[in-house]
């Protein structure tokens, strides 16, 4: 199979002026906005907003509505694609819940985690957040509801720093026990 490529340019441009497509079904909450201030903030921009030229020359957003949204009045990255409507609408659909099936590497992702600092709030909530059991009504429905509840003990244990957060909990866990790293602000 040949695959073509599609993009055509590479640019800089003030992210005001780039039109939000009209078919964005993404919807972006508060959370959000402020997990990606604070990954700007911190990182700032390490990936192109997705354009395509229109017949007038403007550049219409197909993805990274809210990156531009966030940061109105700077000059971003852009890739400029060579798609017509249907292509556009296809990518609209697909890119997000494309990225989505992904699977999860989960002693991976906890390694990457554990070397990972920040002093944004939003930030931290966010990455603490995905290593947390879904909540009881994202799991699937062939679980029967819990009839009785088990007796539970635990302890919180306060730690100087991150680094010896990790390393309580690396003990605990190699002693057998099940632990969770929670940080309270």
């Amino acid at each position: 199979m040949k695959i073509r490529d599609r993009i055509k340019d590479f640019r800089r441009v003030a992210a005001d002026v780039l039109l939000p497509h009209p078919r964005n079904w993404r919807v972006h909450n508060d959370r959000q906005r402020d997990i990606l201030r604070g990954i700007l903030a911190e990182v700032g921009y390490a990936d192109a907003l997705l354009v395509r030229e229109l017949a007038d020359g403007s550049l219409q957003l197909i993805d990274g509505h809210l990156r531009a949204e966030t940061t109105p009045h700077q000059r971003v990255p852009v890739l400029v694609v060579d798609l017509n409507d249907a292509e556009t609408d296809k990518l609209l659909a697909t890119l997000d819940p494309l990225v989505a099936l992904a699977e999860t590497d989960q002693t991976k992702l906890e390694e990457l985690l554990a070397q990972i600092n920040t002093e944004n709030i939003a930030l931290q909530e966010f990455l603490h957040s995905l290593t947390e059991e879904p909540p009881y009504d994202e799991l699937p429905e062939n679980i029967p509801p819990a009839t009785e509840t088990e007796e539970m003990y635990q302890i919180l244990v306060t730690c100087g720093d991150e680094k010896e957060q990790r390393e309580v909990f690396d003990q605990l866990t190699a002693e057998g026990r099940n632990c969770r790293l929670v940080s309270l602000s």
